[in-house]
Parts: C-alpha cells; sequence; structure tokens
C-alpha cells in the first residue's frame, strides 16, 4: 500500500536574533507529522534542513537530521526525474513536500510531483500553514471574492508595462484583484512600473515579509504611491520578500 504524500508549509522567513517562529504559524500538529517522516522532497535541501532544526527544537524528530533523506526538487528537475522520487512513496513510505518558504505547491515546482502522485492514486493531504498570496490578499483591503495569480512578470521594460496595463484592464472590468511576485532586489523597479502605467486611481498593495517581524503592508492609490516615490519615500522592501496586488477602479 502507497504511503502518504504530506504537503508541510514552511515559514516565510526568519530574521536575524528571532526566536523559534514556529508556534505562531505551523501548528503543533503540523510540527508533529513533520518530525515523524524521514523522507523528504523539497525545493532546496539546505533550506529544508534548517526548517527540520526548528522543527526539532519544538517537537524531536524521529530520526538524527544526518538519517533523513531530502531529495530537491526545482525548476531545474527534469519531468523524467519525478518517477523516482515518488517510488519511495509507492513502496510505502510517508513523505513530506516541502518548498523553500511557504506552502508547497502554489507558485512552486512541487505541484507537478503532486499531480503525479494523484494519477498513481497516493493520497495527499495538504497541511496547514502560511501562504504568502492569501496573507496579500486578507491584508490588502482589495476585493477578495475575485482574484488571480500571475506569477513574475516581464522584466524588458516595454513587454512589462504591456502585461500590467493588460492585468489592469481586466481587473477594471472584471473587478477582479491581480497578484505577482518579483526578485527582491526587483522590487523598487516593479513598483516604479506600477506607478507609471496604471491608472491613478488604481488601487496598489504592497505587502512586505508577511508574518515577520519587519512586517509592511501599504495600500494605496498608483497617484499616492507616484507622489511618494517621488518624495523619496520608497518601502523598506529592497531584497525583501514582497508580494504586490491591484485592483482597477
Amino acid at each position: 500500500m502507497p504511503g502518504i504524500l504530506y504537503l508541510i508549509p514552511n515559514t516565510l522567513g526568519q530574521e536575524a536574533g528571532q526566536s523559534n517562529p514556529l508556534a505562531a504559524i505551523i501548528p503543533s500538529e503540523v510540527q508533529a507529522i513533520t518530525a515523524r517522516l524521514d523522507y523528504f522532497v523539497a525545493e532546496n535541501a539546505k533550506t529544508t534542513r534548517a526548517f527540520l532544526k526548528l522543527i526539532n527544537a519544538e517537537q524531536p524528530l524521529a530520526k538524527p537530521l544526518q538519517e533523513i533523506s531530502i531529495a530537491e526538487l526545482n525548476v531545474n528537475t527534469a519531468a523524467t526525474a519525478l518517477p523516482a522520487l515518488l517510488a519511495p512513496i509507492l513502496a510505502g513510505k510517508d513523505a513530506g513536500l516541502v518548498s523553500e518558504a511557504g506552502v508547497p505547491a502554489v507558485a512552486d515546482p512541487g505541484a507537478n510531483l503532486v499531480r503525479l502522485a494523484h494519477e498513481h492514486g497516493i493520497q495527499v493531504r495538504p497541511l496547514v500553514g502560511p501562504s504568502s498570496l492569501l496573507l496579500a490578499v486578507m491584508s490588502s483591503g482589495l476585493n477578495g471574492q475575485s482574484f488571480a495569480f500571475n506569477g513574475y512578470l516581464p522584466t524588458d521594460t516595454e513587454q512589462r508595462s504591456k502585461r500590467i496595463k493588460g492585468l489592469e484592464l481586466r481587473s477594471r472590468q472584471e473587478q477582479q484583484t491581480q497578484l505577482f511576485i518579483e526578485t527582491p532586489y526587483r522590487n523598487s523597479a516593479l513598483l516604479e512600473a506600477l506607478t507609471t502605467a496604471c491608472q491613478p486611481t488604481t488601487l496598489i498593495c504592497v505587502a512586505t515579509d508577511l508574518t515577520l517581524p519587519s512586517e509592511s503592508i501599504k495600500t494605496q492609490t498608483a497617484a499616492r504611491w507616484k507622489a511618494a516615490l517621488s518624495a523619496g519615500n520608497s518601502p523598506d522592501f529592497h531584497k525583501k520578500p514582497t508580494v504586490f496586488l491591484l485592483l482597477g477602479q
């Protein structure tokens, strides 16, 4: 009988000197399930080991960390490698799928493994934890009844502007909140592009370092963002994970 594939949420980050953040964001039952597993498929083995060390501080691991198997699944993993990752589960071993941050299989290559697990009749169990996308929608004040995640926008200036205008038009016509993310060191460039491409009345939310002590969430019109940037009042989001949202008015 196949094992179970648990979808295990990770933290969204940890600041230097911060005490163990798990108690506030990862339920104890999720920690307990994680602690008893000895096989993980992870986006990044190094960050997963760091996560398991945090788990161990709250819930002792069933095996020493060096005896726990962590197989990597990231954007460079070929589709032909997925069956080998699934093989231990098909042989009866329970496993945990872990993203580098937040919940797995959402804006995450782990979705391919989950789909294959379903094809093989493996039970998939999603566990409760922080999703930066849902937290951003919750806290933005924008439409939570209809929203769409669009991943990364083009880096080319002209293509990015065209994409933003298209998302803004759709948002205005359907009253649908549009979400997207950016490589953290490009946050400033993206916010400037939004204030340039969007209509002055379009609402823009910038949600940074969600669940961390440095968390910052602010929603205002494109016009107000543009004025703030012109005055040198840019958000403190350089190299910090940020979710951007817009709603056309």
